[in-house]
């Protein structure tokens, strides 16, 4: 597996994790539907949170959440009217983006960096 496949799926990890700690349930991860990809896909409530993973190893080149493109978003936005109107679900639909800064050495005393960013954005 490529490296930057390793890092998207130890950040996609770290995310479920913070979802789970937050009292969120997965419904799904790595949904696809036709071309795009949904990281992660959680209720808490009556809330359906779209959730964009976005994870980096130094915020140098800007941070992690600044790397959700238009086109990301447009895709995210198709992808999960397909999935409500598949789920028959009737819930409040948010995007989320969960961006991750991996510290850059192997220190164990070193954490990740992980924040939650709810309403991240819109769709129209």
């Amino acid at each position: 597996m490529a490296t930057h496949n390793e890092l998207g799926k130890l950040g996609e990890e770290l995310a479920v994790e913070l979802l789970l700690q937050k009292g969120y349930l997965i419904l799904h991860t790595n949904w696809t539907f036709q071309k795009a990809e949904v990281d992660i896909l959680a209720q808490k409530e009556n809330t359906l949170a779209v959730i964009e993973v976005k994870t980096r190893t130094s915020a140098h080149f800007g941070d992690p959440q600044d790397f959700v493109t238009p086109k990301k978003i447009q895709l995210l936005v198709k992808a999960v009217s397909a999935y409500v109107e598949q789920q028959n679900l009737d819930l409040e639909v948010r995007f989320d983006i969960i961006a991750i800064t991996l510290p850059k050495s192997s220190n164990a005393s070193e954490k990740p960096s992980l924040e939650h960013l709810e309403n991240a954005f819109y769709h129209f």
